[in-house]
């Protein structure tokens, strides 16, 4: 068990129209992380009502919504290290390292694996806090569903969304968006008869009528319940009307799908 006085303090809030900001503390050294930086005034409000000095912005791909809020979050605290993937530092500000797959970042104590999952983006990566089971997932793996395929191959993010599933079940998924309710929506179109996902889904909508994100989510849950990391479900196969399919094949039917529904 985690010893509480080591154990990341982790903060999420609103930002943008969709996205989902994070904060990730080291109470024993004051060390704090933003994760992306989508909207400077937001990461800014998060810091000040926790009461957190930030040291580090650790940035998972190079789009506009995970970057724009560098270069104000620098001015407000010049000395944060910019963390980014060395594949798309030329396309994000002020970068001040890079890491690229098998690396680890360390947030005063807290300390992150790097792992590539190309894809959404080519130089997409996410951030693994082994000690404290926290996934940073950016727009690789959203909870019931996963980011579209801008610069990457289906067979490719397959191979990424593979790596996350070994992940301890207990681990907690943070996001980049706050996209489940839509994405339990299109999950139930394509494995309607699955009682677990009916009943993960009316709960999905409670939880935003009360206004409420549905980040974290539980790795195990998703595991479970989302058709992106089940492409080698024969029963999401066969429901696809692609039963003995390659799962790569079944995963870029799921996505174009998806970006149809």
């Amino acid at each position: 068990m985690t010893d509480d006085r080591h154990a990341a303090q982790i903060a999420v809030f609103p930002a943008r129209v969709d996205n989902i900001g994070a904060l990730v503390h080291d109470p024993a050294t004051g060390a704090t992380a933003a994760i992306d930086a989508p909207d400077a005034a937001a990461v800014l409000a998060a810091l000040d009502g926790a009461g957190w000095q930030l040291t580090d912005i650790l940035i998972t791909h190079k789009h506009a919504d995970h970057v724009d809020g560098i270069p104000a979050l620098k001015r407000r605290f010049p000395a944060a290290r910019v963390v980014a993937p060395l594949a798309e530092k030329d396309a994000i500000p002020e970068v001040d390292a890079t890491v690229s797959d098998g690396d680890t970042v360390r947030i005063g104590e807290l300390e992150a694996e790097v792992i590539a999952t190309p894809g959404h983006t080519a130089g997409h990566v996410v951030y693994w806090f082994a000690r404290d089971k926290a996934l940073f997932a950016g727009d690789t793996l959203f909870s019931l569903g996963c980011g579209r395929l801008f610069e990457g191959s289906a067979a490719g993010m397959w191979n990424a969304l593979e790596k996350l599933r070994r992940l301890p079940d207990d681990t907690r998924l943070y996001c980049g968006h706050e996209y489940t309710l839509a994405n339990a929506r299109f999950a139930l179109s394509v494995d309607p008869d699955n009682a677990a996902l009916r009943a993960h889904a009316a709960a999905i909508e409670e939880t935003r009528a009360l206004g409420r994100l549905t980040i974290p989510a539980r790795l195990g849950d998703e595991k479970a319940l989302n058709p992106f990391l089940r492409a080698d479900d024969a029963a999401i196969a066969h429901a696809l009307g692609l039963d003995g399919a390659d799962p790569a094949a079944v995963f870029a039917e799921l996505r174009e799908r998806k970006n149809r529904f």
